[in-house]
């Protein structure tokens, strides 16, 4: 699935609110892996944005999406999360269906992933499941993030649609972690 096009352009909007030392984005940044920007301006238009507050699901439909213009996750503290993503932000918005954390701040906490894991994530769910290993792999703890995940991030590569994203994940909520959504 990744022969037409090898990479995806990947953004982080980084709101400073982490320790330097401990920030997924900062090392994406400092490996080439993604650019991070401090400023709304500079996030390229019509980039996708990983949100954990909008309500649209992020879905294989975003491939073509995400082709064109890139993937932006945006670098905030989970304690500050709403005062942490501007308005400005939330209309291009996608969330990511449910995902284990394995960063060792989050461990084992659904949804809260770092940015590393975000992106990973959305570049598995749209089949560049080889750009998603290889910034995983700069973490001592990354490639766990896809193998702990593996049954959600394929079930919902196969989704057809982003209602069936959450139905998948629902599904498997409730098979796994006997959670009922």
């Amino acid at each position: 699935m990744e022969k037409a096009k090898k990479t995806i352009k990947l953004y982080v909007y980084h709101e400073r609110q982490c320790d330097p030392k401990k920030c997924t984005a900062l090392k994406l940044n400092r490996h080439g892996k993604a650019k991070v920007v401090y400023n709304l301006r500079y996030i390229p238009k019509k980039t996708l944005i990983l949100n954990p507050l909008v309500s649209q699901v992020f879905s294989p439909l975003d491939r073509e999406l995400a082709v064109k213009h890139g993937i932006v996750a945006i670098d905030c503290s989970w304690k500050k999360i709403e005062e942490g993503i501007p308005n400005l932000l939330r209309g291009r918005g996608r969330i990511l269906p449910a995902l284990v954390a394995v960063n060792p701040i989050n461990y084992g906490k659904i949804g809260m992933l770092s940015t590393a894991e975000a992106l990973a994530a959305a570049l598995y769910i749209i089949g560049f499941e080889n750009q998603a290993k290889d910034i995983l792999s700069i973490f001592k703890w990354g490639l766990h993030f896809l193998e702990l995940n593996e049954d959600f991030l394929e079930a919902y590569r196969n989704a057809k649609t982003p209602e069936e994203v959450v139905e998948k994940q629902n599904k498997l909520l409730k098979e796994k972690y006997k959670l009922d959504i």
